[in-house]
């Protein structure tokens, strides 16, 4: 007889396994020696234990389904029971139970993981619902469009909810797409339709305009021309077809007139060209008078070149305002020396100037003696505050004494 701490083969030939409810048969072996026969049936619980140590990993590694999971255990704990391996035959046992829960805790942490990609997917096309409702109000046909068509692609990659919550979200997904085409075709059926009149209108202008391009009318026709242009943009756009045939005409007419009249004025143009010249070398005489030294001299210099100055005619418009600004620099000049002058000569405005000064001067002559008396009474607040009101009453005084010196006294 042979045995082993888990097993052992009587004399027999029969192997028994040891277990916690006593020693089980294992089979029966006669094709060799006890220590063959259980040399065998340890190499079948190896193969038992590699097997469930496979199927543990398997459980905590892979997507193993719950329902494979269970199979594959009840498979091995049936050759577990049947004790046709000899090895600690309970320890498989609670290995496997241990596995029963490991299955049974995967399958409820799949059952919570399921139950919030449903709240998940829920929210999700809840947004979605939500987003294309407020795109379904858009005018911006074309960004709204894209954006909607982008929802529904997103919509597509959502796992479904329970059929009753998908059918109702899906409903008012679909409304809004539908409220959304239904306001665009509206809109753009609208604008056909106003295409379409601006088409009619920009026909009328281009007719008006074709008829007035051979116009020497110059003001009122070029008038006209920037009264049909202003039509001309608040008509709007027409059909692409029409929009450029139609501007080609338009702008073409206004070409000829256009062209016609800058022939003209080419030779005015050249004529005021030759003006500004002259009247550059006018305003550069003019400047020689500054400064001033005799008013009389300058004054009548000045008069002269002024007359020579209106018998030249026109000047390019945007160049008038440099070169009359240059003359009027100088006309200012003579004025404010004629003022300068005239106030150096008014005998009224001395004797004002005059008088002011005499009552300044009292005024700071008579604070200088309130001040004296106030130190020598010890009030030293009061000669402060008189010093102060004299500093403003002298200022004064300087200011009217230089004013007096322009009258030369």
């Amino acid at each position: 007889m042979s045995s082993d701490p888990w097993g052992r083969v009587d004399e027999t030939g029969t192997v028994y396994v040891r277990t916690a409810d006593g020693e089980k048969v294992v089979g029966s072996w006669q094709a060799g020696s006890p220590d063959e026969a259980l040399a065998y049936f340890e190499r079948k619980y190896e193969g038992l234990v590699v097997e469930i140590g496979l199927l543990e990993k398997r459980v905590r590694t892979t997507d193993l389904s719950s329902k494979d999971a269970m199979a594959a255990i009840d498979h091995l704990r049936e050759q577990v029971d049947a004790h046709h391996a000899v090895g600690d035959l309970d320890a498989l046992r609670v290995r496997l139970d241990k596995l029963v829960e490991l299955v049974d805790k995967r399958r409820e942490e799949r059952k919570a993981q399921r139950a919030r990609q449903s709240e998940e997917a829920r929210q999700a096309k809840e947004a979605l619902v939500t987003e294309a409702e407020e795109l379904a109000q858009s005018d911006q046909w074309r960004a709204a469009g894209e954006r909607l068509r982008a929802l529904v692609d997103t919509w597509k990659g959502l796992p479904r909810l329970d059929r009753k919550s998908d059918d109702e979200l899906w409903h008012r997904f679909s409304h809004a797409r539908s409220a959304f085409s239904k306001r665009r075709k509206q809109h753009f059926a609208q604008l056909d339709a106003q295409r379409e009149e601006a088409r009619r209108i920009k026909e009328q202008l281009v007719a008006e305009a074709e008829a007035l391009s051979g116009s020497t009318d110059w003001g009122p026709t070029a008038a006209r021309y920037r009264d049909l242009m202003a039509q001309w943009k608040a008509a709007g756009r027409a059909q692409r077809e029409h929009e450029e045939e139609l501007w080609n005409r338009f702008r073409g007419a206004q070409d000829v007139f256009f062209a016609a009249r800058s022939s003209v004025f080419a030779e005015r143009d050249a004529e005021q060209a030759e003006n500004l010249k002259l009247k550059e070398e006018l305003a550069g005489e003019a400047e020689k008078l500054l400064p001033i030294a005799d008013l009389k001299a300058a004054r009548a210099a000045f008069r002269q070149i002024n007359e020579r100055w209106e018998a030249i005619g026109h000047v390019p418009r945007d160049a008038r305002p440099k070169v009359e600004g240059r003359m009027h620099a100088v006309e200012r000049a003579i004025q404010e020396a004629e003022e300068a002058e005239w106030r150096r000569t008014n005998p009224e405005a001395r004797a004002r100037a005059e008088g002011l000064t005499g009552q300044l001067q009292a005024a700071v002559d008579k604070l200088k003696g309130q001040i004296e008396q106030a130190r020598a009474q010890g009030n030293s607040a009061r000669a402060e505050k008189l010093e102060r009101e004299l500093e403003g009453r002298q200022a004064l005084l300087d200011q009217a004494l230089k004013g007096l010196q322009e009258f030369g006294g």
